[in-house]
């Protein structure tokens, strides 16, 4: 019998009297999956970047990373729907235990392969894949699951801005906290490290409580493909909702690959520049450690720079009131978005580069949050978690398969080109956007 999501009366809120841009957290549930789920995050950002250190390091090729890339991609196309229909019929809780064991578990296994000294590329590869399966299911869950903690949409959009902030401050910490691990230690301590803050989230999935439960009702789209076919004619009637899923799918495809391709940057393009940095923390004189792996150091503060830009535009967005005009907030960061993308492209400079992250992550923060945001208002309590999966599948499809291509073109042209490319095509169709659907900058 198919199953569905009751709500169940408001006893899991506590009393707050903290700052209004953190009201969400009034909430016991959401407290306890903010507080675990923000620990879990950056060690996923540490084995990021620890990932992209070993890749690099084991092939020498910005193709061997979009393959990692690619290969999250293969199970994520079918999977996502699926993740997002059963998102909507039993309860995300356990779902979420079950994805974040098995995450848990993949840490471990690179971390053993690591430290064994056996590792190959073909390892990380195979582990890319289950991963990516893994995350088909868990994003769309976890995205759904923010309206149940919060019991509601009044506090949705500050709960939203507040999960990016978590989010964000894991892209902060991690790869700082992995630079320094990955060039001390090697990349196996950050995997091992990763592996451990699992705990955190699911003692506290563990500890949540009066959550709606799953209760069994008519039976009607007891098949799960019609199930899944109901929500994508619901978004294909929806046109605000086409083009803001539109949106998302141009820019991870065209401009959010130069993500991959920051290990490129930070070794071949801004070396030289930051030879200096990686001199005074590497040099013995100094006595700061020893390092392994220098590159990772440059690297490391380029993606803690965007964390910490990523962070302030989350806590802007979390702390806007709630009569805000959040369309033109997205259309700002849908433009300056790949114009700091531009910048940084042509930048030689390692300090220049640092200032153009912080812009970078702030806006894609503005892009992606409010998009997310908008999307889930617009969407039907009964349909959230399908929607959802079509949005993780066009976000995280179009973004890996866009990471394969910059990898690809990366070494053809370079870097720097294949990125700005990239970033010109996609601000030009944000300009389009702009101009014609003024709806969409009015929501």
């Amino acid at each position: 019998m198919q199953k569905i999501i009751t709500s169940t009366a408001s006893t899991a809120t506590d009393i707050y009297h903290g700052p209004k841009f953190l009201r969400a957290l009034s909430h016991r549930n959401y407290k306890l999956w903010f507080i675990g789920q923000g620990i879990s995050l950056i060690g996923s950002w540490m084995q990021t970047m620890a990932q992209q250190v070993l890749v690099y390091d084991l092939t020498g090729s910005a193709a061997a990373l979009g393959m990692v890339a690619l290969l999250g991609l293969i199970p994520l196309i079918p999977l996502s729907f699926w993740g997002g229909s059963i998102a909507d019929r039993f309860s995300k809780r356990t779902i979420l235990i079950v994805t974040q064991t098995i995450m848990m578990l993949e840490a471990l296994i690179l971390s053993a392969l690591t430290w064994s000294g056996v590792v190959q590329v073909w390892h990380v590869y195979i582990l890319s894949f289950i991963l990516g399966a893994v995350n088909a299911v868990d994003v769309p869950v976890r995205q759904a699951f923010t309206v149940e903690m919060v019991e509601g949409k009044e506090d949705l959009t500050n709960a939203i801005g507040l999960n990016s902030a978590m989010f964000n401050l894991g892209r902060a910490l991690g790869p700082a906290f992995a630079g320094i691990l990955v060039a001390a230690t090697g990349a196996g301590m950050a995997f091992f490290l990763n592996s451990l803050t699992f705990i955190a989230v699911l003692v506290c999935l563990f500890m949540m409580r009066n959550l709606p439960s799953p209760q069994a009702i008519v039976k009607q789209n007891n098949n799960q493909l019609a199930h899944i076919k109901e929500g994508l004619v619901y978004v294909r009637g929806q046109s605000i909702m086409v083009v803001l899923i539109s949106l998302v799918g141009v820019s991870a495809f065209l401009s959010m690959p130069f993500n991959t391709l920051m290990p490129v940057f930070a070794t071949r393009v801004l070396g030289g520049s930051a030879n200096p940095v990686v001199e005074y923390f590497c040099n013995p004189t100094t006595g700061m450690f020893t390092c392994q792996s220098p590159e990772a150091l440059p690297l490391g503060m380029l993606l803690t720079i965007m964390g910490i830009g990523a962070l302030a535009g989350a806590f802007f967005i979390a702390a806007m009131p709630d009569d805000a005009r959040r369309g033109r907030y997205l259309t700002a960061g849908n433009l300056l978005f790949p114009i700091s993308l531009l910048v940084f492209a042509v930048s030689r400079s390692f300090a220049l580069s640092l200032v153009v992250m912080f812009l970078t992550g702030f806006s894609f923060v503005c892009q992606n949050a409010l998009t997310n945001t908008l999307i889930q208002l617009f969407s039907p309590d009964a349909m959230r978690g399908r929607i959802m999966g079509l949005y993780t599948m066009i976000f995280q499809g179009m973004m890996r398969l866009g990471s394969m291509q910059a990898g690809l073109v990366s070494d053809w042209i370079g870097a720097p080109l294949s990125v700005g490319i990239g970033a010109a095509v996609s601000l030009a169709y944000g300009v389009f956007v702009a101009i014609r659907y003024p709806r969409i900058r009015n929501s």
